[in-house]
């Protein structure tokens, strides 16, 4: 079993998600009281926040840096960055670090190519949704990705950095997000991506009929199922994943 290099904290709540979700999936496939080989960084949220709306982004990619290499010492294998938005950096840290980095878009893109789907919605922040380091990377795997309009971006952002991080979980943004996913839904989107790892804190399948795709737990099963690979596995993965 390979070493899992979680770079995690943006925020606590969904890593928290991550380290359960792959020791869930490791022990279901290994069976008995077995568990996943992980080492996790997190980072200040609070600081890497407020770096992201000053458009600090070459700082952000030094704490970033810092984390992958941090990890990589510690022998991890390859690495997961538990957030969408800072994909927007996942480049600059494929290019300075050693390590493998296991991609969310890629993950969740083939989760949708799976449902056999080709239009989809994307909910996250600001950062993602209207920036093209997540929509590009679907599009590559010939994805057509539909957003929101303006004012229901500015709810989607908010509700993330005022609520979501801070586990606060309010019915009222409940049912805005449940709104602007039917809008989605109406514009053609087959199915909705929660491009942010708080929003599955928020909405399940239980408050849409609309196809959801938690990147959360996607990432998470994929990184598990990474781990339990076989070398040869491992190596075709990385050989056929797109390169941004």
């Amino acid at each position: 079993m390979k070493t899992i290099g979680l770079i995690g904290g943006m925020s606590w709540e969904s890593s928290a998600v991550y380290y359960q979700i792959i020791n869930q999936r490791v022990q279901a496939h290994l069976g008995g009281v077995h568990s996943a080989q992980i080492l996790l960084y997190s980072v200040d949220f609070g600081e890497i926040a407020q770096l992201q709306h000053a458009g600090n982004w070459e700082q952000l990619t030094e704490l970033l840096l810092d984390a992958a290499h941090r990890l990589e010492r510690g022998g991890a294998d390859f690495l997961v960055l538990c957030t969408n938005t800072m994909h927007k950096l996942a480049a600059r840290l494929q290019e300075r670090s050693s390590l493998p980095l296991l991609h969310i878009a890629d993950a969740t893109a083939a989760a949708v190519r799976q449902r056999g789907l080709r239009k989809v919605g994307l909910l996250g922040t600001r950062f993602t949704m209207e920036e093209e380091f997540l929509r590009g990377r679907l599009n590559l795997h010939q994805l057509d990705v539909l957003v929101p309009d303006e004012p229901d971006r500015t709810i989607i952002h908010n509700v993330i950095y005022e609520e979501l991080v801070k586990g606060s979980i309010r019915e009222e943004s409940r049912r805005e997000y449940v709104r602007i996913i039917g809008a989605l839904t109406a514009a053609g989107a087959e199915g909705i991506i929660l491009g942010c790892t708080e929003i599955g804190l928020l909405v399940t399948a239980q408050h849409t009929d609309a196809i959801l795709f938690d990147t959360t737990l996607i990432h998470a099963e994929q990184a598990a199922a990474l781990a339990l690979a076989d070398a040869n596995v491992y190596a075709r993965h990385w050989a056929s994943a797109p390169v941004s």
